[in-house]
């Protein structure tokens, strides 16, 4: 332990008090008579960080949200849930956007909160002090450039960005409670250690930190007590530093694994005509009422049958855009993308059913990409009914089987949204992708939000499905260099140009970092 995190720790232990932020005992949360936590039991201690850690669907965010008294539709519960003292809780989500109401700029997200704090003050002081207030939330949060950032809208913050705003929100309302839920979720080297920093310093404050993360890493920078869940259970739960060195439990060392490389598949990638050619592509960003500024500039890139390339660099640097640019989610570029030689459409609408099938994209945020009302089978399946033609009958037999093969259970699937978890839904998503029986693959940091486990389930499925399919290619978005070495080419962005192009046995010398 180093001096900081030493004087850190210190810091933290001074500010403990004996009584619990917030308590559950015996948790069991049943949706449709299945069980999706089941006993579970945790302490918060104000100043402390309490992890909880476990594969896709083991019930994080369903105990999470239970501080809060949220869960889901239909949902009974059993056991208690008490917080010292009535204290608030603070919830930054996994993907913060969606806590922020996009009509309004963040000034007015935060003066609302603080304006009904300054009540007793007399009416002249009130506009000053709520400021004062907004502004010394918004740099506990450690959000630099305060002035500047209460004029915009959420859009127009990055997720790093965002994130903060949320904080500062838990922090304006006086959370003694904030619970965390992936707060790394497809971050960099850098952002994830800046994020690192900023729920340390939230915890010196006396403030109970729950935290929900597949990010092993971060769990070892900044856990006090780590709890284990799987399949609603806890199966083993202590100190961080003896769990984390000497885990007790089977599925614990399982979970804790060191990711070991894939065996060589490689059959050799197809040196003729490319599946995908990019050309002289310049993508454009609207800047509100002042036009377009360029966010993305690739003289050229191909892609050939059964490669993969991923496409690596920090947060901004136009990763995302060049996805969806493929996609035909983001018309403002000029350039060519093209398929088999014919140019594609900028837009969706202008491409026809073979050339959506073609180019699939999968999001990062898999929630998002659903419709929460509908069964998750049904939106699977009608990928095949909507791009192929399929009768509906063989759609949803292929859908099964597509999802059974991805870990999915038809029981699972045919219930909605709401009742996957992020990581399982993910895994829908993927299998939505393949019913199309696409050409192109284009994967937007899929495993960023996803346990180690998962993770590497997943990338066995794609590197399986490049072995077995001739005709697919993959476009793999990450900011992680080690999933991004799975690949046969790794390009290398930075503020919106190709910094580097290199195999991926050779490409170790890039480093993700720098401002969000």
């Amino acid at each position: 332990m180093n001096h900081a995190e030493h004087t850190d720790r210190l810091t933290r232990d001074d500010s403990r008090t004996g009584e619990p932020a917030a308590e559950i005992r015996n948790l069991r949360v049943e949706i449709g008579g299945r069980a999706i936590v089941d006993g579970v039991s945790l302490t918060a201690r104000p100043g402390e960080v309490t992890a909880l850690i476990g594969a896709s669907g083991s019930g994080k965010t369903t105990t999470g949200l239970a501080l809060l008294g949220e869960y889901p539709p239909g949902a009974q519960v059993f056991g208690d849930v008490r917080l010292s003292g009535g204290g608030l809780v603070g919830y930054v989500p996994q993907h913060p956007a969606a806590a922020l109401n996009p009509a309004r700029r963040v000034s007015a997200l935060l003066t609302d909160i603080a304006r009904a704090q300054v009540r007793h003050l007399p009416r002249g002081r009130r506009r000053a002090a709520a400021r004062e207030r907004v502004l010394r939330a918004l740099a506990e949060a450690q959000l630099s450039d305060a002035e500047e950032m209460l004029e915009r809208y959420p859009h127009q913050l990055s997720g790093g960005q965002q994130q903060r705003v949320v904080l500062a929100q838990a922090l304006l309302l006086g959370a003694r409670v904030v619970v965390a839920d992936e707060p790394t979720t497809g971050q960099d080297a850098l952002t994830k250690s800046r994020v690192i920093e900023r729920f340390a310093a939230v915890a010196a404050r006396g403030i109970a930190v729950v935290l929900l993360s597949h990010d092993l890493d971060v769990v070892r920078a900044l856990a006090d007590e780590v709890v284990v869940l799987r399949a609603g259970q806890v199966v083993e739960s202590g100190p961080a530093r003896r769990l984390l060195s000497a885990p007790r439990h089977e599925w614990t060392r399982e979970l804790l694994a060191e990711e070991t490389e894939f065996a060589s598949r490689d059959r050799g990638v197809d040196t003729g005509r490319p599946v995908l050619r990019i050309r002289d592509l310049t993508a454009r960003h609207r800047d509100g009422g002042r036009g377009t500024s360029v966010v993305l500039r690739v003289p050229g890139l191909d892609l050939r049958a059964g490669e993969c390339v991923a496409v690596v660099g920090r947060s901004g640097s136009g990763k995302t855009t060049l996805a969806r640019c493929l996609a035909g989610l983001h018309r403002d570029h000029d350039g060519e993308v093209l398929l088999d030689g014919t140019p594609l459409p900028r837009s969706l609408r202008g491409r026809d059913r073979a050339q959506l099938a073609a180019v699939q994209y999968v999001f990062q945020d898999a929630r998002a990409a659903f419709d929460e009302h509908r069964p998750v089978l049904h939106q699977v399946a009608r990928t095949a009914v909507r791009l192929r033609g399929a009768p509906p009958a063989d759609a949803t037999r292929e859908a099964l089987a597509v999802l059974a093969g991805l870990g999915l259970p038809a029981g699972l699937v045919r219930g909605r949204p709401g009742q996957l978890s992020g990581g399982e839904l993910q895994r829908a998503a993927l299998a939505r992708a393949l019913l199309a029986r696409p050409r192109v693959l284009v994967c937007d940091e899929i495993t960023s939000g996803l346990d180690p486990v998962t993770r590497r389930e997943i990338l066995g499925v794609l590197t399986d499905l490049l072995h077995e399919r001739d005709d697919l290619s993959l476009v793999l978005i990450t900011h992680d260099l080690d999933t991004a070495a799975r690949a046969h080419r790794i390009v290398a962005l930075e503020a919106g140009e190709v910094v580097e192009r290199e195999g991926a046995d050779e490409h170790r010398t890039y480093e993700s970092g720098g401002a969000e």
